[in-house]
């Protein structure tokens, strides 16, 4: 089937991409194994890596904040309801079924609007949860001596689980994640444009505007 190409994904994308899946990748390893359910480098060596694996992730998520609005990549996240319902179908029925893709990429639009929900959802909600819990977790004593309210009435077995949930949270995230990036046109489209940054753009879908 005829094709046509289009840069899609900048080289930062791509770094920051990667990046931070091998960084909660780590940290998921890491994480099972303080919590016990294995043992590979051990527990102070998983606590370490676990720990230089994050402040590694809050510096990329800082960086990719900036580079985000400052590029105007922001835009890429502002949720829609149009083809909402069509998408949905799609995942459901039409990616078993041989459908066509209801929606086709752009430069200017790189995310369905189901990826735009599910995105931005996990950027604002789920992750910060991560962060927030990890950072409260990780100097409890001294904000608790701080007198921040609310805190002294907050044990660290609560901050522990509210961590934990939010880390199964992304893991859950992630299996689907990996899953919906084999339902390109091929297996390893979309793993391919994450690579190098082309797009195969299939000719038969036409690019529909979101907006």
């Amino acid at each position: 089937m005829a094709s046509t190409r289009i840069y899609l994904f900048k080289r930062f994308e791509r770094f920051w991409h990667w990046a931070q899946a091998a960084l909660i990748g780590l940290m998921l390893l890491t994480g099972f194994e303080i919590h016990g359910v294995y043992k590979l480098a051990g527990w102070t060596k998983a606590v370490e890596l676990h720990t230089t694996a994050a402040w590694a992730l809050i510096g990329l998520w800082l960086f990719a904040i900036f580079w985000h609005f400052t590029t105007g990549e922001w835009r890429q996240y502002i949720p829609t309801m149009r083809k909402i319902d069509a998408m949905m179908k799609y995942y459901l029925v039409g990616i078993f079924t041989g459908a066509p893709h209801p929606f086709n990429v752009t430069a200017e639009q790189k995310h369905n609007p189901l990826q735009r929900l599910v995105y931005l959802k996990v950027k604002m909600l789920i992750l910060p949860l991560v962060w927030a819990s990890g950072l409260f977790y990780l100097f409890y004593n001294e904000l608790g001596k701080s007198g921040i309210a609310g805190l002294a009435n907050l044990s660290l077995g609560t901050i522990a689980l509210v961590h934990t949930a939010a880390a199964f949270l992304t893991l859950i995230f992630l299996i689907v994640h990996m899953y919906l990036a084999t339902a390109g046109h091929t297996p390893l489209a979309h793993i391919k444009a994450m690579i190098t940054g082309w797009h195969e753009l299939e000719e038969h879908a036409e690019p529909q505007p979101v907006d």
